[in-house]
């Protein structure tokens, strides 16, 4: 693995770990696609950095956790939007 592909790595999981966003908004942050990120930090990580690879993933499952509820909240707005049009 390269040592830029390293780095880019460890610096999204940091970036998870200090913000808690979610994939989709640290892809944009860093100019990535979102497979990128899901893969660096799912099966990149934990050969890099076993511990933070540890830390990321309970972020990742809470994230899991709440995303039918963020799924409702976004058809919900996009729905108002167009009602008050």
């Amino acid at each position: 693995m390269h040592d830029y592909i390293k780095e880019r790595t460890i610096r999204i999981a940091e970036h998870l770990l200090e913000t808690k966003k979610t994939v989709r908004v640290i892809a944009k942050d860093f100019g990535v696609s979102k497979s990128t990120v899901h893969k660096d930090l799912t099966e990149r990580l934990p050969t890099i950095n076993p511990a933070l690879a540890k830390e990321v993933k309970e972020v990742l499952e809470f994230h899991k956790s709440i995303r039918h509820i963020r799924g409702g909240e976004a058809t919900r707005k996009k729905y108002r939007e167009q009602t008050k049009v």
